[in-house]
């Protein structure tokens, strides 16, 4: 299976893979065993996988003599004599000092994950406490007071969170017990079968204590780990049936999401244009992606050695998820804020979500063929160095260091200068050039709004309504962005926004704990509930125009702004009355990405129910401390200044101190109201969990206003990353026009490029400029010796999209399948067969 990018540079590089093939490049043990319920002679290396498993987490002799390895090695080792003297510690009922038990199954799964963290320092080759008897006899005696008290007793277990007990305490165990093996079989030999008979009958969102791939707990990153952990389970007791059928029903993970041919009725995994959604309808690359590429990598290392045939192919599939999924997201080793779903509330989040995601990266090239695998270590290379402290291996940390230090391998990146990707598969866009990156967040029908739970991102209500972030190359991106950015910036005035005038509760607020809970209603609602998730958890958007097209490194995105799937069942009374549903704004918006500027629309602005809107044309924090100036200029060419009533033509928002700036051109005349403000706030008002901490802030915020008069109004801007005032002047001159700006027709021409790019957002032909679009349809042009098109449906429920091109007849040099191209009176006709391409970008290049 070949990687790298299509010739026309226009599709990703991302390897689809279907089910079928996924099957056929699995070992035949994983087949046989999977075939066959009772244990196969299939050839399975059960040592092999344990030996294997040893080494990632706790190292080799050899790797954990080099140095750079040696912090590693004693952050495990502090870590365990911790662990030791908490358990000296412990009160009554304790088997760590301040762990109660017996109600709080988060408390369990730490204490499980204690356990752990000791037997790994005494399996780590040149550590202090490697092949200490008693501290691993400690640990065995800890897993039988464990089970004995809180875990044999399945009718008194599985309260709180599913998670802990299918997946997080099972971790924790069948690497402990992996770690612990030789020592288990010698105090306790019945210990590893008792524990996996109760981890079976704890997988209750399975099937007969195995993996059920219909079930919607068993997805994604959820299924990846708790396979991991089965293999290790069959490894142990030495069953095939049980490791291979573990492996075969991890493998499906590899299989890219078809949308319009479901197995197991699942949408969660990676999309053919690098999209990764998990629990069902959320953007979710940066946290459940991370975890999944995490995870799959490991299993690779688990298993190399292990089963006659090789895994090359699924290799080189991951290695597709990271040069179109994962690298497009990345912007100076910081993971973006659209899709980590409720992590963006952690304090943790940006570039220690990339550090991990390097550490599978180092890995996967030792197994990744040819080219692929130089690719990885060049952009291993690239990439700003990370923290390995919190690699999960010593061996990657070696690997990494190697790779650092080789001068044979250059730095390179895995994107090219300049992108353009549209993951419409999960409502996503990112715009990349030398010196910035713009990443926009929608929703529809399909993709949910934002994403809240277990008290995590507690005021998501408009990130997933044209939300966007734009961040400058040079900056520590945790002083603009990251969680601090969620706390010091209004949640109805986050970037690219246009809210209702209202205040929110969340929903702890609103009903006294994390969740809504009315079991006795026909749905059901429990903390885990499917109507859980759908009306409270991560609500979908109820539009179905949410996408775009792009043609090279250039980009248009729309979105009719709507309310969520909550507000549209509690009018038509399906929720229980005590149930709280927001009314969204209405908004049509789309989102022009050129090489200077992005280029903004917004028509049919209005709050709804009387209510005032506020369309936020940015916010953007700074330390106190940092030297802010804001400098505009007013259509008469005047000096515009805060407070000001008159429209502006220009704003520039600048950190002296850091050397950024952003400037906003105006493109129409509409009231601004900008400045700055010293914000102070908690970060446990956007996370529960978070510590009680402080944050200050130096907020600046532009915004235009919409009156509750019911007139509905218009907003056309551009953003311009590192404006300077006289470039900002230009805008007065071109090179941009609006050519329409309404809820049928939105679109742009740039003079200079020869660009015209429209979204046609209703049924019919509508003109922009000197295209004539057969909406629904998203469409760019550019014009020259030789004129390209793409065009693409934005809903995703159309058969064909159509443009005609006025003006002399074009004939066709190149084209995408599905794409005709025709002369028709009075121009060139291009139409795309567009059915069951969920989104996707079709071209054609004329002469």
């Amino acid at each position: 299976m070949s990687v790298g990018r299509s010739p026309t540079g226009l599709e990703p590089a991302v390897p689809h893979i279907s089910r079928r093939q996924v099957l056929s490049l699995l070992p035949a043990a994983g087949l046989a065993a999977w075939a066959s319920p009772v244990r196969a002679a299939t050839g399975v290396d059960h040592a092999r996988l344990l030996a294997n498993t040893v080494a990632i987490f706790a190292g080799t002799p050899e790797v954990n003599a080099r140095p750079e390895v040696a912090g590693k090695l004693a952050a495990i080792l502090r870590t365990a004599r911790q662990r030791l003297a908490a358990m000296d510690q412990a009160g009554d009922g304790e088997l760590f000092s301040g762990l109660r038990l017996g109600t709080d199954d988060a408390n369990l799964r730490l204490a499980f994950q204690y356990l752990y963290e000791i037997a790994l320092a005494t399996r780590t080759p040149g550590g202090e406490l490697d092949g200490d008897a008693s501290a691993q006899r400690r640990v065995v005696d800890g897993l039988l007071w464990l089970h004995e008290r809180h875990l044999q007793d399945q009718s008194a277990g599985y309260y709180g969170n599913w998670h802990n007990w299918e997946i997080g305490i099972p971790t924790h165990v069948s690497r402990t017990l992996v770690l612990l093996a030789d020592r288990v079989r010698e105090v306790r030999p019945d210990l590893t079968a008792t524990y996996i008979a109760s981890m079976d009958a704890y997988l209750r969102n399975g099937k007969n204590g195995d993996v059920d791939l219909d079930s919607r707990f068993h997805t994604g990153a959820n299924l990846a780990d708790i396979t991991a952990n089965r293999m290790l389970q069959g490894a142990l007791t030495g069953d095939d049936a049980r490791v291979g059928k573990a492996i075969a029903d991890q493998a499906t993970v590899f299989a890219t999401i078809d949308p319009y041919r479901l197995r197991h009725g699942v949408t969660d995994g990676y999309y053919r244009d690098g999209s990764f959604i998990q629990h069902h309808s959320v953007a979710y690359t940066g946290s459940y992606g991370r975890i999944l590429l995490t995870r799959v990598v490991q299993t690779l290392k688990m298993l190399q050695g292990v089963t006659s045939g090789g895994a090359t192919d699924l290799a080189d599939v991951v290695y597709g998820w990271v040069a179109d999924g994962f690298a497009p997201l990345i912007f100076e080793g910081w993971m973006m804020e659209i899709v980590k779903g409720r992590a963006v509330s952690r304090t943790t989040t940006g570039y220690a979500d990339v550090g991990l995601i390097v550490e599978a990266i180092a890995d996967l090239a030792d197994h990744v063929e040819g080219a692929g695998a130089l690719a990885l270590k060049k952009y291993a290379k690239f990439l700003p160095g990370v923290d390995t402290a919190a690699f999960v291996s010593p061996v990657s940390i070696a690997r990494y260091s190697a790779i650092r230090a080789d001068p044979a391998i250059p730095a390179a990146d895995l994107n090219p200068p300049e992108r353009c990707v549209a993951f419409n598969s999960m409502d996503r866009t990112v715009h990349r050039r030398p010196g910035y990156a713009f990443a926009l967040a929608r929703s529809s029908e399909r993709i949910s709004k934002y994403e809240y739970m277990n008290g995590e991102n507690l005021m998501p209500w408009f990130q997933g309504d044209g939300a966007y972030y734009l961040y400058l190359a040079g900056e520590d991106q945790r002083e603009v962005y990251g969680v601090d950015y969620y706390t010091t910036v209004s949640p109805y005035r986050l970037a690219g926004v246009t809210a209702p005038v209202e205040e929110r509760r969340t929903v702890p607020e609103l009903y006294g704990r994390f969740w809504y809970d009315n079991p006795g209603h026909p749905l059901n609602f429990t903390s885990s509930s499917e109507s859980q998730n759908t009306y409270v958890y991560f609500p979908r958007a109820g539009n179905a125009f949410s996408g775009g097209t792009t043609l090279g490194a250039y980009g248009v995105a729309g979105m009719v702004q709507s309310d969520d799937a909550a507000w549209t069942a509690k009018q038509a009374g399906t929720l229980p009355g005590d149930f709280v549903a927001y009314r969204n704004a209405r908004a049509t918006k789309s989102w022009f990405m050129l090489d200077d500027e992005i280029v903004v629309l917004a028509a049919n602005v209005a709050g709804q129910g009387g209510r005032a809107a506020t369309t936020t044309v940015d916010s953007r924090i700074a330390a106190p401390g940092d030297v802010i100036a804001l400098t505009g200029e007013g259509w008469d060419g005047g000096a515009w200044q805060a407070g000001d009533t008159t429209p502006p033509r220009w704003l520039r928002y600048a950190n002296g101190t850091r050397r950024s700036a952003v400037g906003y051109a105006f493109l129409t005349r509409q009231p601004v109201t900008a400045g700055l403000e010293t914000v102070t706030r908690s970060r446990r008002v956007v996370r529960a969990a978070n510590p009680d901490t402080g944050v200050t802030k130096n907020v600046f915020t532009a915004t235009i206003d919409h009156p509750a008069s019911g007139e509905v109004s218009t907003v056309a801007y551009a953003l311009v990353p590192g404006a300077t005032e006289a470039g900002l002047r230009r805008y007065a001159r071109g090179p941009l026009t609006v050519l329409a700006n309404n809820r049928h027709v939105q679109a742009i021409r740039h003079g200079t490029l020869g660009i015209v790019a429209a979204n046609v957002f209703t049924d019919g032909p509508h003109h922009a400029g000197r295209l004539l679009v057969d909406g629904p349809a998203s469409v760019i042009v550019r014009y020259g010796e030789r004129t390209a098109v793409a065009l693409s449906d934005p809903t995703t429920k159309r058969d064909r999209v159509t443009v005609l091109l006025h003006g002399a007849p074009l004939r066709l040099v190149t084209a995408d399948d599905g794409v005709t191209v025709r002369q028709v009176p009075g121009g060139t006709l291009v139409q795309a067969a567009t059915r069951h391409a969920h989104g996707r970008t079709f071209t054609a290049t004329l002469r």
